[in-house]
């Protein structure tokens, strides 16, 4: 067992359409490595590929390219993430996995980790295990966390970022939501939205560069004319309400069913996401 093990046992009990195991990254039948996806090539288009036919049975349709690529970055990106937000945010524990150390087989929502390296704070019991680096603080540790998830990500978004036809600026903003709604859904499902709302935005508060723009929840209420529904700062959400954010960037699954937008879509209307969030509590 790693020091990443409970946090990825309670994610998977928290969410179980993701299984992480800690292991050799493989591939082959149905898996893919980070690092196979980073080299371009023939795993990528393969990779994106799968966003195409899918799309196409679904819809009668293929995506654009650019979208495909876009959608497949977004289902990968989000999953990874959790990676490392799952352990920080509940045991104070950040892995360090480059791309040569993860791999997703897509179809089953399976993960295999291999936790070489980690940060923690000075009290954990963990930091006097082999590959520990212990942090002075909790600030020291979120930047651990945004640098551990810029060298995971930057491989990947070299190479997609041309099939995207999205710029750098673009790019980072993509993981500025990708991290921060990903550990927003997984504590909503925890009953902890409140806590990683906080934490979030202590994380991402925008101006920590390469990450484009920050978390920027604002508080809610289940009332479409209620004060506030329209704007507000980031905080614990009041009660009866909850929290919401608009995405920096677009996944662009509009272009395949305009109907069919996220709750945090860009192009979406506040009134919308009160709507989806009391038809979800």
């Amino acid at each position: 067992m790693s020091v990443t093990t409970p946090a990825y046992a309670r994610l998977t009990a928290a969410f179980p359409g993701l299984r992480v195991a800690e292991g050799t990254p493989r591939s082959g039948d149905g898996w893919v490595g980070a690092w196979e996806l980073a080299q371009g090539g023939a795993a990528l288009a393969a990779f994106t590929g799968l966003d195409t036919e899918e799309l196409a049975r679904e819809y009668g349709r293929p995506p654009r390219p650019h979208v495909a690529a876009t959608l497949a970055l977004h289902r990968y990106a989000w999953a990874a993430c959790l990676l490392f937000t799952v352990p920080w945010f509940l045991h104070r524990r950040v892995p360090r996995l480059p791309v040569a150390d993860v791999a997703f087989h897509r179809a089953s929502g399976r993960i295999t980790v291999r936790t070489r390296e980690f940060g923690c704070l000075p009290g954990d019991p963990a930091a006097a295990l082999p590959g520990a680096r212990v942090l002075a603080d909790e600030a020291a540790l979120r930047e651990e966390l945004r640098a551990a998830l810029a060298e995971h990500l930057a491989p990947l978004f070299a190479v997609f970022g041309p099939r995207m036809r999205r710029g750098p600026h673009a790019l980072w903003a993509m993981a500025t939501d990708e991290i921060a709604e990903g550990l927003w859904y997984v504590a909503r499902l925890t009953g902890r939205e409140e806590e990683a709302v906080a934490e979030l935005t202590a994380l991402l508060p925008g101006g920590t560069p390469p990450y484009a723009g920050g978390a920027d929840f604002r508080r809610i209420a289940h009332g479409a004319n209620s004060p506030g529904a329209a704007g507000g700062s980031a905080g614990p959400p009041q009660a009866g309400g909850g929290c919401a954010r608009d995405r920096l960037t677009c996944c662009l699954f509009y272009t395949i069913s305009p109907e069919q937008t996220c709750a945090s879509c860009p192009r979406g209307t506040e009134s919308d996401r009160i709507r989806r969030r009391a038809t979800a509590a």
